[in-house]
């Protein structure tokens, strides 16, 4: 991990008279896997929000590869690096699995690619090659989080921000997630994690980021987080297992 390949200062979003993200400052390490938690309403999918342009800042500023975004627009984002895998995946459900993330690989970065070999390898990172024939509607809520985060991957980002992929999976499916992300990272894609499963979250981030009522809370390593009274206060509930705790 080298210098912060997105950063913050002073972050502030405010919808009229309710402030949802106050002062927040973050650097995100190049190379790093990097966890955002919190309470439900926190304001976590409002601060992803500003980084990737879906809504403007109130005040303060944020800076991608040294260079302010300012009111730069989502697709330009996009093209300068930036990637989102979201959540609740909206696939072309009557294409099929390389179909959808071939889309994926005629955007993003301007570079001269092949998009059959880009699609491949993006399905390749996510270890859904033996779905490239399946249809979208044929697959899995594991799966198509998979996809989701293939097709990111196709646009060839250097940051990927993945919105609670996890949510939802099983055991299995959550193991292969983390997997997935782990394999994101080898390709020397920085990761920007949000997530409610601790363990997952604690087992795969360098190092984590907690707000709480849109304020900064804590940052730290895993095992400082789940150690951390305020975070254990306003989130955990309790403290976990420190063997938990820890990337690495």
């Amino acid at each position: 991990m080298s210098e912060a390949i997105l950063s913050g200062r002073g972050v502030t979003k405010r919808f009229q008279g309710v402030t949802a993200i106050e002062d927040v400052d973050f650097d995100i390490p190049e190379g790093a896997i990097f966890g955002l938690i919190g309470p439900n309403g926190a304001g976590k999918s409002t601060l992803f929000n500003l980084i990737t342009g879906y809504l403007p800042l109130t005040s303060g500023e944020i800076r991608f590869r040294g260079e302010p975004l300012g009111a730069m627009p989502i697709f330009r984002r996009n093209q300068a690096g930036m990637a989102r895998a979201f959540q609740i995946a909206k696939p072309f459900r009557a294409l099929s699995v390389r179909q959808n993330v071939a889309v994926g690989a005629m955007f993003g970065r301007p570079d001269a690619h092949d998009v059959e070999a880009t699609a491949a390898e993006a399905m390749r990172i996510a270890g859904i090659e033996a779905l490239a024939d399946r249809r979208a509607d044929a697959l899995t809520v594991g799966e198509l989080r998979k996809l989701e985060i293939a097709r990111a991957v196709a646009t060839r980002p250097v940051l990927l921000l993945a919105d609670e992929p996890c949510a939802g999976l099983n055991p299995s499916e959550t193991a292969e997630m983390v997997r997935c992300l782990r394999s994101v990272r080898e390709t020397g894609v920085t990761v920007w994690l949000v997530e409610h499963d601790m363990k997952a979250v604690t087992s795969i981030c360098d190092r984590i980021l907690v707000i709480d009522a849109g304020r900064k809370l804590a940052e730290g390593s895993p095992a400082e987080i789940v150690a951390d009274p305020a975070v254990i206060e306003a989130y955990l509930g309790a403290p976990l297992d420190a063997a938990e705790g820890g990337a690495g």
